[in-house]
């Protein structure tokens, strides 16, 4: 897997200070290099190890070249340059483009001939595997569902019926894509299931993090979009539909119907309730509960900031006394005006 620094400066578009014909077999970061291996530096509250990294060389911002001890790949945007350098160096075993003798490949499947379907996995009927895709051990997919081109499922994920899943897509282990939407109605202090008929569409580029669950539509598609990023435990509600790369970071929950905007990120359980509208370019705080739609771009946060408990204990008996506080005002003022 050894790489020329030549070639991976090519590759990206950097400018080389140093050895071009150092040979450089894997990435590392600044403190854990070793002889050999390629670092990058995108926060500078590491840049003093760029003074002691055992790294053959850095990707470094042109600002930080000349503080790289050792050689240097220069790029304005040096977290960019390691993601696109580290398909080179990706360990995930190729797909050996067959079908595991212990698989269960219903006849009626349509399963293309460069597809890979792994140990135990299910493709049921009328579902079509395109070009390349890639069906992990364990891995079921539905009755009437589609893999794209070139997708992969790993192992143990649940695909059920009526779910698209666009080209070049990775869903990683124990998600869940298809499941009923929480849909009920109440009779007499019973609850009665409403039949889930909507299916899953989701988009191409799209990544789907461990455990994660896509509630299918109650009657038209939940839809998730081209480019869009999900973390590992994020639950998204039945009819929700995601723009175009947005991203979500883990235990994101977004209950039904809601709409996010293109390019919107939402930071670590955030929760969005039912029924609203994010606009394109929202961007939602760690833990923030979002409870009515926004209608410009921006950073949103609600909750309060932790604190040592005696001073929050404190700030949460104000709080009850705020709807008092503020009637005492409003009976003060009218004091003064007349």
């Amino acid at each position: 897997m050894a790489r020329t620094l030549q070639e991976i400066a090519q590759y990206l578009g950097a400018t080389i200070v140093g050895d071009e014909s150092l040979e450089i077999h894997g990435l590392a970061t600044l403190l854990t290099a070793q002889a050999g291996e390629l670092s990058f530096l995108a926060n500078l509250a590491y840049k003093d190890q760029l003074l002691t990294t055992q790294a053959s060389a850095v990707i470094v911002h042109p600002k930080q070249a000349d503080e790289c001890k050792c050689a240097a790949l220069i790029l304005d945007n040096p977290y960019l340059g390691y993601a696109k350098v580290s398909h080179l160096f990706n360990t995930l075993p190729q797909a050996s483009g067959s079908i595991h003798p212990s698989a269960c490949v219903s006849a009626l499947a349509n399963v293309d001939p460069s597809a890979t379907v792994g140990a135990n996995a299910v493709i049921e009927d009328y579902a079509i595997l395109a070009k390349g895709a890639i069906i992990g051990a364990g891995t079921v997919v539905g009755h009437n569902s589609r893999i794209g081109e070139g997708t992969r499922l790993h192992q143990n994920v649940s695909v059920y019926h009526d779910v698209v899943i666009g080209d070049d897509c990775i869903v990683h282990s124990g998600a869940v894509i298809g499941s009923d939407g929480f849909g009920f109605a109440n009779e007499a202090g019973k609850w009665v299931k409403i039949c889930q008929i909507g299916g899953v569409q989701i988009g191409n580029q799209v990544e789907i993090g461990a455990n994660c669950t896509i509630d299918r539509g109650a009657m038209s598609d939940t839809i998730i979009g081209d480019g869009v990023k999900l973390d590992n435990q994020i639950q998204i509600a039945h009819n929700v539909e995601i723009g175009p790369y947005t991203a979500m970071a883990a235990g994101c929950m977004i209950a039904g119907s809601t709409k996010i905007g293109k390019a919107c990120t939402l930071a670590g359980g955030v929760g969005v309730i039912g029924h609203l509208n994010l606009i394109d370019g929202t961007h939602v705080t760690a833990m923030s509960l979002v409870t009515k739609s926004t209608t410009q771009a921006g950073s949103y946060s609600s909750g309060t900031a932790m604190s040592p408990t005696s001073e929050w204990r404190k700030s949460a008996a104000r709080l009850r006394q705020i709807d008092d506080m503020a009637k005492r005002i409003k009976q003060i003022e009218k004091s003064i005006k007349d």
